[in-house]
């Protein structure tokens, strides 16, 4: 059994790489998963557990402590993944979870986006600017090639001008959007990635043929888009468990703007074409809230790339 660091992560991961293991995954049976949560909201202890059988068992161990970034330089949610053979139950690794979760969260997005995104989308909306929001823009691009245009809208400007700047170091034509609403309404896939308790994105703003790919909204009560976005859009999930108990899918079905029929298929519907876009004008919303499968797909990446290296010295 070895410790992955999260450079080793980055040495062994590309997103087109980690895209395509994740379309192959959800062309097999749905794994088994179940989630656990201690603590309070200002320190909370969560557990995943996946298993895919005749393969792997995985489980994630997170903390999240959304204090720390206004106290220093540790993130809010931290964890480790720990990683087993499931036909003799061996240890294989314990991985960096904070790196493995910034990975598999983008590559689930931009997988969505390889299937529900218009062909032709060249302009792409990032809202937020922290952790995930390079590590998006990377995948979105892998995932459509097509979108040459990227725009950073955050609260605080100079965090947004920021990141621009390091996307153009990485060649990416990038800039900030001052004015969010009239950013959405130019853009062809928007990818939110936030902590916000309000929407940000009015479906009004949406374009025809948009893509809106939720990602920051992990409980009740954090949301990004408004009712009216759930209303336009057809609907769809990486997963149905987790996504029914966070704000951007919970609370449109709450306040009865759509009903549970609304949401027309998690990703192994949408992979195996049996749900998705079904014309150029459609908007399309993406709830992606993650889940132990995805973890335990990633893990199990790390852990082929790493040992095949091993193999070859």
């Amino acid at each position: 059994m070895r410790f992955v660091t999260a450079a080793e992560i980055r040495s062994a991961l590309t997103f087109p790489l980690l895209i395509d293991a994740l379309e192959a995954a959800h062309r097999r049976a749905p794994m088994q998963i179940e989630d656990a949560m201690l603590g309070e909201p200002q320190a909370a202890y969560f557990v995943r557990h996946a298993v895919d059988p005749g393969r792997h068992f995985a489980s994630k161990l997170i903390t999240s402590f959304p204090g720390n970034p206004a106290r220093g330089a540790l993130p809010a949610v931290q964890a480790v993944v720990v990683l087993f053979d499931a036909t003799d139950g061996r240890p294989l690794a314990v991985i960096d979870g904070t790196e493995l979760t910034y990975w598999r969260t983008a590559a689930d997005s931009a997988l969505a986006a390889r299937h529900l995104a218009r062909a032709d989308a060249a302009r792409l909306l990032v809202v937020g600017a922290g952790e995930m929001s390079t590590r998006l823009v990377h995948a979105h691009r892998a995932a459509r090639p097509s979108l040459g245009r990227v725009r950073i809208w955050n609260r605080t400007a100079q965090r947004a001008h920021e990141v621009a700047a390091r996307l153009r170091d990485d060649g990416v034509a990038a800039d900030v959007a001052s004015d969010l609403r009239a950013a959405v309404r130019e853009s062809d896939v928007i990818t939110c990635c936030t902590r916000s308790r309000e929407p940000l994105v009015h479906g009004a703003d949406l374009a025809p043929g948009a893509h809106l790919d939720l990602v920051g909204g992990y409980t009740r009560e954090t949301r990004e888009s408004d009712d009216e976005a759930a209303r336009r859009a057809r609907i769809f999930v990486d997963r149905r468990e987790p996504a029914s108990e966070v704000g951007d899918i919970a609370q449109p079905l709450a306040s009865g703007a759509v009903t549970p029929a609304d949401v027309l298929g998690d990703l192994h519907d949408v992979v195996a074409g049996r749900a998705g876009r079904r014309a150029a004008d459609e908007i399309t919303l993406f709830k992606n809230a993650g889940g132990g499968h995805l973890d335990l797909m990633t893990a199990a990446l790390i852990h082929a790339r790493l040992a095949s290296r091993s193999t070859d010295r």
